[in-house]
């Protein structure tokens, strides 16, 4: 199991915290993903690595941006 953390911008509420925590669930491998509104920081297990591409492709699809890294 891999476990990866990402910085998420734009989160204001709840309701961001499910749109993105929804459209990374979908990514294949993806076991849990946790979500801390406040600083932003959302961290994922996966069975496996995930391609940084389509972590970034998921979270613009909830309608929000990924912190550069």
């Amino acid at each position: 199991m891999t476990t990866s953390t990402y910085s998420v911008n734009g989160m204001t509420c709840a309701h961001c915290v499910a749109s993105v925590t929804e459209e990374i669930s979908e990514l294949h491998g993806v076991r849990s993903v946790a979500v801390d509104l406040p600083s932003g920081a959302v961290t994922v297990d996966s069975d496996t690595p995930l391609d940084p591409a389509a972590v970034r492709a998921a979270v613009e699809e909830a309608g929000y941006q990924l912190a550069a890294s």
